[in-house]
């Protein structure tokens, strides 16, 4: 091979040599590139997620966070047995329950909306002072007509709400609703469309006037050139109103049980109103079977027979114990509040002889009575109760809880 020949192919190899390794330089940079540059986006990626709780210029909306943890209050209607709520709202805010909203029908819009403007024992306390003095002839003055054929009259109600105007004014702290310490919405029942009406804000005691107007016994309210009636008339415990406003714990005050069950129809009268009510439970009914999984729902509830009539306050005291009485049940089972609830002592039976229990068993008390008192023979420490038996105990005996009288049987008809 001639050395012209040689030094060709030495610069050809050479040549794809030098080719070769610059190509693998690229493509190793290239790499090294690639990879830097994914490492920097993880590294980006993973210091922003960790300074995202503190970023203050973070995107999330924080309603969207208070609405995901919002408490919901919502009070159904009742009459005058709202007084029942009276006494379970004296138990939440004795446990420092306060709600984020609170919704209203009916009576439980005055309550609500009385609640809404001071959230604590005190406001509570006036709260429970204006329905003790309330009385029948306060709302629903007596004329010399009464009686069924006051129905009858030319009206387009039996009694003016002139009566419940000045004790719904003289008891609220404030004169709108936006002003309330607690967001509040009460419900009414459009005349123009039979539609569901929410008031959020405006004059508190025509918006409160317009959701307790019952029909036929007060008149329509009117506000903005729109007449209304009783909100409970189509949603008389608003429990979807709170769940569409994104609460997740709903605490619900009713007045009574919420499945109605109508007593036996005597009069085409009492039919109709039979009628009513049945559509009126029905739809918390409804809206409680479509309850979303994420909703929590939590029931107060008042007994059946509570009150003779729509206009009965004679038995307000004894309502706001029950109501008081259902309340503390439903705050120890479920935590309500911030307060926790208090162990109640444990009362010490009373051992009693049952001459009707076989002669055995009744031996065996009759030695555990005797035991119990050979323990302590001093006569002082001995008081007989009024049934002629014996109890024996060192410390003095605790006071008696006073008497609450037996509720009436008959049905309140109200809303």
């Amino acid at each position: 091979m001639t050395e012209a020949a040689s030094t060709t192919t030495f610069a050809v190899v050479f040549t794809l040599f030098a080719l070769a390794a610059l190509l693998l330089i690229v493509l190793t940079l290239r790499y090294v590139v690639g990879l830097a540059t994914a490492s920097r986006a993880r590294w980006i990626a993973e210091q922003g997620d960790a300074s995202a709780p503190e970023d203050p210029t973070d995107d999330e909306d924080p309603e969207e966070d208070e609405a995901e943890q919002m408490t919901a209050l919502v009070l159904g209607g009742g009459s005058s047995r709202g007084a029942i709520q009276i006494g379970m709202l004296q138990v939440l805010t004795e446990h420092g329950f306060v709600p984020d909203r609170i919704f209203g029908s009916s009576v439980g819009a005055i309550n609500g909306v009385g609640f809404a403007a001071d959230p604590t024992r005190e406001g509570v306390e006036r709260m429970t002072q204006v329905w003790l003095h309330i009385r029948r002839e306060d709302i629903y003055p007596q004329g010399r007509l009464h009686g069924p054929w006051l129905y009858l009259q030319q009206r387009d109600a039996v009694y003016a709400n002139s009566g419940l105007r000045a004790i719904v004014a003289a008891g609220f702290p404030h004169e709108s609703l936006e002003d309330a310490v607690v967001p509040v919405e009460v419900v009414a029942t459009s005349l123009v469309d039979g539609g569901e009406r929410w008031f959020t804000h405006g004059p508190a005691v025509d918006a409160v006037l317009a959701s307790s107007a019952m029909p036929a016994i007060f008149p329509p309210v009117e506000i903005d050139g729109e007449k209304y009636i009783d909100g409970g008339v189509v949603d008389n415990v608003p429990i979807q109103r709170a769940i569409d406003a994104g609460a997740t714990r709903i605490v619900v005050l009713l007045c009574a049980p919420p499945i109605f069950q109508p007593p036996v129809s005597r009069r085409p009268v009492e039919g109709m109103v039979n009628a009513l009510f049945i559509a009126i439970h029905a739809r918390f009914v409804r809206d409680m079977a479509r309850l979303p999984e994420d909703v929590e729902v939590i029931v107060c509830m008042g007994p059946e027979g509570t009150s003779r009539d729509f206009d009965d306050f004679s038995t307000t005291e004894h309502l706001i114990a029950l109501g008081r009485a259902e309340a503390s049940e439903v705050v120890r089972r479920y935590a309500l509040g911030t307060i926790a609830y208090p162990a109640p002592p444990m009362p010490v039976p009373t051992v009693r002889p049952d001459t009707d229990r076989p002669t055995e068993e009744r031996r065996a008390v009759e030695r555990r009575s005797g035991d119990r008192r050979s323990d302590d023979t001093d006569p002082a420490n001995a008081q007989s109760s009024s049934d002629g038996f014996t109890d024996v105990t060192d410390a003095p005996p605790e006071p008696l809880a006073r008497a609450v009288p037996d509720p009436v049987t008959q049905p309140d008809p109200g809303t």
